[in-house]
């Protein structure tokens, strides 16, 4: 990244003059973002033309973190590392036009719902109903197709140079789910390198909502190398199986002898070959992209004060620490990235070139009676907290 930002200073400098140049400098953000190239509309189709722009977020101590309400995504992360030098350790575009659906199909960053992960043939019962949603992934409805609100620009505001709220109203009956649900998300980042993240939500119907953040972290910097040489640690006794077609089976297992077991740390790469990682069967398709039951969640409360997650670099020395108060964490080795996408910096993502971290209820959970529910009622608030902590591996 440093090379890239250094390319990028060199052009403005080449391009442009005296007050202009120091303008445009200022204007761009330490991951190389040109604030401008964010500034636009979106035209939903339900809620009409929507302003799309680029928040810049920072603390005491230089770290950086870029949004955009365009899904309420996290567009850029920018931490030290070992050697102190400024480092972007998520994925993402230059642009707010590249996350558009017509231009590309991301979940970079996204703030993801109604629904995140999958439901089980796009159905769960509500009352003496069962409710039919559309599907998009073998079958099944994956991260609440069809409006997903990465794809719907958020309301925004930014109270001070560390916060953005983010506020979302889903009309009843959008993308099938019942219920105007409004939601809001703030984004903060903390004195002690953190992105603090809350998601609260109300229903005017008994509807379902299970919010995560969609971040892929590559935590070298270097996001054209894949992340199998990361390390990755998991608080986690067990994980919830599944099928060829990546649905949960409603089993709860023990993570002990498989290759599931990460409660001490180990390379992320090192079990691709397991037979359990196969997925589906086809080639290149191996990978982590499962559940793992956190030991931080007991007694239907999750304990956001401790460390559900870890993963770091050896190549950067950058930690990530994960808190959750949700039962379960996602965790997704970028098994379907195929080396064509071109992010930020024009660097092309290989396979596998991040990981995910999905702070969630368990995939399915609707029809799995005895779960933590995903159920929500009016009167009722939903509340999720996520905390992403970065740090040097010691």
């Amino acid at each position: 990244m440093k090379t890239a930002l250094v390319a990028a200073t060199t052009i403005l400098l080449a391009s442009c003059g005296g007050k202009q140049t120091a303008a445009l400098e200022s204007a761009i953000t330490q991951s190389g973002l040109n604030p401008a190239d964010f500034d636009t509309t979106y035209v939903d189709e339900v809620r009409g033309e929507k302003e799309v722009k680029l928040y810049t977020l920072t603390n005491h101590n230089g770290m950086e973190v870029c949004v955009t309400n365009f899904g309420g995504r996290i567009v850029s992360i920018v931490v030290p590392d070992k050697n102190g030098n400024p480092t972007d350790v998520v994925l993402g575009y230059p642009t707010a036009k590249d996350y558009f659906p017509e231009n590309n199909q991301s979940d970079f960053g996204a703030s993801i719902g109604r629904y995140a992960n999958r439901i089980n043939k796009g159905q769960f019962p509500l009352g003496d109903s069962i409710v039919q949603l559309d599907t998009n992934n073998y079958g099944h409805m994956l991260h609440g197709y069809s409006r997903m609100w990465q794809y719907i620009p958020y309301d925004a505001e930014q109270p001070d140079s560390s916060t953005v709220i983010m506020t979302l109203v889903s009309p009843d009956g959008e993308g099938k789910f019942p219920g105007e649900v409004k939601v809001t998300v703030t984004m903060k980042v903390t004195d002690d390198n953190a992105v603090d993240i809350t998601y609260k939500g109300t229903t005017d119907k008994p509807t379902i909502l299970n919010m995560t953040n969609h971040s892929y972290f590559n935590l070298s910097g270097d996001p054209s190398k894949p992340i199998t040489d990361h390390m990755i640690q998991i608080n986690a006794d067990n994980y919830t199986p599944t099928d060829a077609t990546y649905m949960t089976t409603g089993e709860i297992a023990k993570v002990e002898g498989t290759c599931f077991d990460l409660r001490t740390p180990i390379v992320v790469g090192s079990k691709f070959d397991d037979p359990a990682l196969a997925g589906d069967g086809e080639p290149g398709h191996n990978g982590y992209d499962h559940n793992w039951v956190l030991n931080t969640y007991k007694d239907g409360k999750g304990d956001d004060t401790k460390v559900c997650a870890t993963a770091w670099s050896p190549t950067s020395g950058i930690q990530l620490d994960v808190y959750t108060n949700e039962p379960g964490i996602q965790f997704y080795t970028g098994n379907f990235q195929d080396g064509t996408v071109v992010g930020k910096n024009n660097v092309t993502y290989p396979k596998s070139a991040a990981l995910c971290l999905e702070t969630q209820k368990y995939p399915n959970s609707p029809n799995v009676p005895g779960w933590p529910s995903s159920f929500l009622n009016p009167g009722e608030e939903y509340y999720s907290h996520c905390v992403f902590k970065f740090s040097i591996h010691k």
